[in-house]
């Protein structure tokens, strides 16, 4: 059960003293079975009154508010963490989902709404007709067919870190034949919603004790996958940056409808746009008592 400590910090720097607006927080993990959260610790300079919700999804969201201008913005999280999801997980489908396709029950066809709906437009159906490929046959296994659209992605698409903001639409990824880790999760999402599936964006962290996982190679790097609901197991987490099923190795912050809703830092100010220096972004993801 490794422990991990998280560093996550995001510096602004302002051509002159500006007033800063509220800014919006999305990064204390999320507890949940295989995750336990041991310490969370936030600073910001210059000093906010800051604010703890939760929003829609259960995300902890926190809320700056600034009453100073600053030519600078500092905000520094540190996370400490135990991990303890297994490496080859066993999902306990229920009988009546194990085949695809299968119907939710009414509660959770209520329940995932939007989430079972897919978000972009698509008139011709491209999306529709690239993702039976996948589809062997009617009846087919859920398990099976859910991991071959996700290894599928990796093998059709080709990885390629990005740092500038936004994301890709589906049919942009595949036009391009190229994408991030938001991108594959993007397209992920949307594919299996076409299929009648509920899944939600995930924004969080890749342990990555080794360095052979993809995703969060560049500094200041977090990582996004996909969370897709199968009766019986759940929530259940597909990583098609790594071909990966599972929670192992994953440090979820926030789960939304769309990839837009987790980003980590939100805000403004008032002031012209040149009046934005610079951004910079570091995230270390580190086990305690390895190396740095």
């Amino acid at each position: 059960m490794p422990s991990v400590t998280i560093l996550h910090a995001t510096d602004y720097r302002y051509r002159t003293e500006v007033p800063l607006g509220a800014h919006r927080l999305m990064l204390r993990p999320r507890e949940t079975r295989d995750l336990s959260l041991t310490s969370f610790e936030l600073e910001i300079t210059p000093e906010a009154r800051i604010d703890w919700s939760n929003d829609v999804a259960g995300n902890a969201v926190a809320t700056a508010q600034f009453d100073r201008t600053t030519t600078m913005l500092s905000i520094r999280a540190r996370t400490r963490l135990e991990l303890r999801a297994p490496v080859w997980p066993v999902f306990p489908i229920a009988a009546a989902a194990a085949s695809y396709p299968f119907a939710y029950s009414p509660d959770d066809w209520t329940d995932l709404g939007a989430l079972a709906m897919p978000q972009y437009a698509d008139d011709t159906g491209r999306l529709s007709k690239w993702v039976e490929r996948f589809v062997m046959s009617r009846p087919t296994d859920t398990l099976s067919l859910l991991k071959d659209v996700s290894n599928g992605i990796t093998a059709l698409i080709s990885y390629q870190s990005r740092e500038t903001e936004g994301t890709q639409g589906p049919l942009e990824t595949l036009d391009r034949g190229w994408g991030s880790c938001r991108d594959f999760a993007v397209l992920l999402a949307e594919a299996v919603r076409t299929l009648g599936f509920g899944a939600r964006l995930v924004s969080g962290y890749l342990f990555d004790p080794d360095g052979d996982r993809t995703g969060s190679a560049a500094t200041g790097s977090t990582h996004a996958w996909v969370e897709i609901f199968v009766p019986g197991a759940g929530w259940v987490a597909f990583d098609p940056t790594n071909r990966a099923m599972g929670s192992a190795n994953l440090i979820p912050v926030a789960v939304a409808r769309r990839i837009a809703q987790v980003s980590p830092v939100s805000g403004s100010f008032h002031g012209r746009p040149s009046d934005l220096l610079a951004l910079n972004v570091e995230v270390s993801v580190c086990q305690d008592g390895a190396p740095r």
